[in-house]
């Protein structure tokens, strides 16, 4: 563009240097969470990139200037739309054994429920154990919310109840590598692999309860038998899937709550639902669908009654599913 077209549009100039500044700062931090090894190559791309982005700036010819950046920002998007997902890194211990799940029937074979002992969030023995899990005798769903800090952000999974006093909780997470801390900025790039982590109840919900003295929540989910188990199957499909095929975590886009509604085959108006990007507030959004068992109540009384209360230091006990519901009787107001 010419300096008369420059002052003629003085704001088409100013949207295409935010644009490009916006470009450099995605593409920095791509590369800085990105899993790319070794670390130097992925620290020295994370400082180049935006130093390259700015060179572009004073470049005198129009025509070189979009050539330089139409190379730079199509070969990092080009990079960053190709690069894979892995199954076999050097993972935490908490995700580094996937479920494995098989169907003979109407029967279920799950291997490697995990089921840690955890004397703290990070001093843990790693436990599993394999399980047999009839369709016929799954009778319930259960939504647990977890909230660490205020109400806006919390952690959302499902756990399947069948009447022969079994219970699998599933929970959609990221798969972190040993190397890395947790960054809740990283799960907007290519950092985590997607895990469903297939637990039982004493562990991914006794950690929050027990151990970690998060607030949690357990609301009983209103779904007919029919739509109870395409759920359940469906996630059993997706961690099927992800053990050959894996994908990325994406905080937006792929992540606790939006995968829930995935599974669910929910419509996508469903999905936009500030409620959902906002996760402290999905059993409100679950509660105004009518898909909670509410006996009449309105939701800040239902949500009063659902949390889960326990004994002072008290530890995951080999009855923890029973106990964590005795004090969340159906209310009749």
């Amino acid at each position: 563009m010419t300096r008369s077209g420059r002052s003629r549009h003085p704001w088409i100039h100013r949207l295409s240097v935010i644009g490009v500044l916006c470009v450099a700062l995605f593409g920095s931090a791509a590369f800085y969470y990105s899993t790319l090894e070794p670390d130097v190559l992925r620290i020295m791309l994370t400082l180049l990139f935006p130093v390259l982005v700015g060179c572009t700036f004073f470049v005198s010819s129009l025509r070189l200037k979009i050539t330089a950046r139409i190379i730079l920002f199509g070969g990092f998007f080009l990079w960053y739309v190709t690069d894979p997902p892995q199954n076999n890194r050097d993972w935490a211990g908490e995700y580094a054994i996937p479920a494995d799940v098989s169907m003979e029937g109407r029967i279920a074979h799950v291997h490697h429920v995990r089921n840690f002992i955890y004397r703290t969030p990070q001093d843990y023995t790693p436990r599993y154990y394999d399980a047999d899990y009839d369709l016929d005798k799954l009778t319930s769903l259960d939504l647990i919310t977890s909230y660490w800090a205020g109400e806006t952000i919390a952690h959302v999974f499902l756990s399947f109840g069948f009447s022969d006093g079994k219970h699998l909780a599933i929970s959609i997470e990221t798969r972190r590598q040993k190397k890395f801390a947790y960054s809740t900025i990283a799960g907007f790039f290519h950092h985590y692999e997607l895990f469903y982590v297939t637990a039982d109840e004493r562990d991914l919900i006794g950690v929050r309860t027990d151990i970690r003295k998060e607030r949690v929540y357990l609301y009983r989910v209103a779904l007919s038998p029919q739509a109870r188990e395409r759920l359940f199957t469906s996630y059993l499909t997706e961690i099927d899937l992800l053990a050959y095929h894996p994908a990325w975590y994406n905080t937006l886009t792929d992540n606790c709550t939006t995968g829930i509604l995935t599974r669910a085959q929910a419509k996508l108006r469903y999905r936009l639902d500030w409620r959902i990007l906002l996760s402290g507030y999905t059993a409100s959004l679950a509660y105004d669908l009518g898909l909670l068992q509410t006996d009449g109540l309105d939701f800040p009384t239902l949500k009063q009654h659902s949390r889960i209360t326990r004994p002072a230091n008290a530890t995951p006990e080999e009855t923890y599913s029973e106990n964590i519901r005795k004090n969340l009787p159906v209310i009749t107001p």
